[in-house]
């Protein structure tokens, strides 16, 4: 997080890069279960070698097709075009393997996968690219990844060509598009967990693999969204994506940049950027939990109701006041907030980022906030409410122009620390966690777009 002058910045310490539209970085493994009912035959793939890997491409491709056929009627009025060019699959590690369209060399596919506009084609790199995303996050990643490459073959048949992206780049910069894409991919998921694929099922348990997937192709912390190759951090990627699950086709057509908003910040000073914008866990929990009271203070004060500040407690171990909480524990009968420093919390500060701490920790205080004003703080609509506050807090923090505030990576922490834990979505006894981390992801987001009005507080 930040300060007007000596910014103090919680970002995250995990650098990725991306030269392609879909390329593997570094991430934190999510492996999900197989989501095939049946494999389909590759042989329509050109360059196949028919194994496991093309298979599960081929469904994929097949079923997103067969969605796309369905649904581009009702989106577009118009009947869907099936992919002219081809698909194709390319075995990078291979030194006489053919180049599919748009590359000069099979090499250049290597770690990628794409859509060329040019041919109207498909590619992928089945030896460095899917297998290692199958592996690392489960089916749904190559599913998610492949729906993505086809909705930007929905945008070329839109009308959003490279030659209306290069007459008007302000009107559909990179990171818009792929937003649409990613938000066509969500609708895709959600017709496939609605049981209408034939070849797929992607159950809500597996979701947080599709949005892990899309984690590790973020873009790299600090990307201006101004930058012309910049896709969106993950907190915006996932947004898409959650936005075309719940919304539809339709909402993601009709995607500009006048009404998408995208939270992806570039570096304020070279001191944020040298140092990779994480506090140290000491200083981190010495400047948010002022901050913290303060908002909280003004929140309930605002709702009728009297601010008692929490005795902010460290421990040694985890907190065990009232149930399993995790490691940062509001604690109802001291009117306290235990937080573990010793093991998990540092770890999972060093781990993930600092904000990954600042939203465990906003989350607890949101339950205090919410036995001050007489909100019931145990079963499932107090963790739904706990979660989304801590949303509103980093809502304001992120929306400040002077002070504390959130830097680069901050949002992208917060989403990875919600996927992977149930933590800041567990109610004051330690239970009615939310899950899956998707649903999880989906509250907060509600707490930072739409604000207090959406939890529940009083």
């Amino acid at each position: 997080m930040r300060l007007a002058s000596a910014r103090l910045v919680l970002l995250s310490a995990v650098l990725v890069t991306t030269t392609a539209c879909t390329q593997l970085v570094t991430g934190s493994p999510t492996a999900g279960d197989a989501v095939t009912k049946g494999t389909v035959d590759p042989t329509f793939i050109q360059g196949t070698d028919g194994g496991p890997i093309d298979q599960l491409a081929a469904t994929a491709i097949t079923d997103v097709d067969s969605f796309w056929e369905e649904t581009f009627p009702t989106t577009f009025g118009e009947r869907w075009q099936p992919l002219e060019g081809g698909i194709y699959s390319v075995d990078t590690s291979d030194p006489s393997a053919k180049p599919p369209p748009c590359t000069e060399k099979a090499s250049d596919v290597e770690g990628n996968a794409f859509y060329c506009p040019s041919a109207d084609a498909i590619a992928w790199d089945r030896a460095a690219l899917l297998p290692v995303l199958k592996d690392r996050f489960g089916d749904a990643a190559v599913v998610i990844v492949l729906a993505h490459e086809m909705g930007h073959a929905v945008q070329n048949r839109m009308g959003i060509t490279p030659e209306a992206e290069r007459r008007d780049p302000a009107k559909y910069p990179t990171i818009l598009t792929e937003a649409m894409a990613d938000c066509f991919a969500g609708s895709f998921i959600k017709w496939v967990n609605d049981g209408k694929s034939e070849h797929l099922d992607i159950g809500s348990d597996t979701l947080d693999s599709a949005l892990g997937a899309l984690i590790t192709f973020r873009d790299p912390v600090g990307t201006s969204p101004d930058d012309q190759s910049a896709h969106g951090n993950a907190f915006d990627r996932v947004s898409a994506f959650q936005d075309g699950y719940q919304q539809g086709t339709k909402f993601c057509a009709a995607m500009t940049v006048q009404n998408r908003p995208f939270t992806q910040e570039a570096f304020t000073s070279a001191d944020d950027r040298d140092r990779g914008g994480n506090l140290p866990f000491d200083e981190m929990l010495e400047s948010i939990t002022p901050d913290l009271n303060a908002y909280y203070k003004a929140l309930v004060e605002s709702a009728g109701g009297t601010w008692v500040q929490p005795e902010a407690t460290a421990t040694e171990t985890e907190p065990d006041c009232s149930g399993d909480q995790g490691p940062v524990a509001f604690c109802p009968a001291e009117k306290s907030v235990e937080i573990e420093v010793k093991e998990d919390l540092p770890e999972l500060h060093a781990e993930i980022g600092d904000y990954a701490t600042g939203v465990l920790l906003a989350s607890r205080y949101g339950l205090a906030a919410m036995s001050q004003v007489g909100v019931d703080v145990e079963g499932e609509a107090a963790a739904t409410g706990a979660l989304c506050l801590a949303g509103t807090y980093t809502r304001e923090v992120f929306t400040r122009q002077q002070g504390f505030g959130l830097s680069p990576g901050d949002l992208d922490e917060a989403v990875r620390v919600l996927l992977t834990y149930d933590y800041a979505a567990r109610d004051a006894s330690g239970g009615s966690a939310l899950d899956p981390g998707f649903k999880r992801v989906e509250v907060f987001r509600g707490g930072v777009l739409e604000g207090v009005e959406s939890c529940g507080l009083g």
